[in-house]
C-alpha cells in the first residue's frame, strides 16, 4: 500500500522558514515527478512547485524566488524549503506523486494527507 507521509509544517511569524517532506512508502518514486499543492480556506487548490524524475523544477510565480523544492530518491522523499513567509502563504500543503504534476493534478496518482502552514503577520 503505497503511503505519502508529510511533516514539517506549523505556525512562523513572517518572514520566517519552514520546510516540509514528504516520504513514500510502498514503492519507489524515483521515476514519476513530485510536487506540493496548497488550498487555503475558500480557495481554489493551487501548484505551488513540481520536481520531475531528472529534477528540473517549476515554481508558482507567488513563491518563486522563495521557496526550493528538491528530492532525494534514496530516502524516496521530496522536500519544500519555504523562505520569508508571508500570511498569504497559509494553507493546507499536500504532496502529489505521478507521471507529470499540472496545474490541474490531472495526473498525480497518489497524495498526502496535508500539512498545515500558518504564517502571522
Amino acid at each position: 500500500q503505497v503511503q505519502l507521509v508529510e511533516s514539517g509544517g506549523g505556525l512562523v511569524q513572517a518572514g520566517g522558514s519552514l520546510r516540509l517532506s514528504c516520504t513514500a512508502s510502498g514503492r519507489t518514486f524515483n521515476s514519476y515527478s513530485m510536487g506540493w499543492f496548497r488550498q487555503a480556506p475558500g480557495k481554489q487548490r493551487e501548484l505551488v512547485a513540481s520536481i520531475s524524475r531528472d529534477e528540473s523544477t517549476k515554481y508558482a510565480d507567488s513563491v518563486k524566488g522563495r521557496f526550493t523544492i528538491s528530492r532525494d530518491n534514496a530516502k524516496n522523499t521530496v522536500y519544500l524549503q519555504m523562505n520569508n513567509l508571508k500570511p498569504e502563504d497559509t494553507a493546507v500543503y499536500y504532496c502529489a506523486v505521478g507521471g507529470r504534476i499540472d496545474l490541474a493534478a490531472r495526473f498525480v496518482s497518489y497524495w498526502g494527507q496535508g500539512t498545515q502552514v500558518t504564517v502571522s503577520s
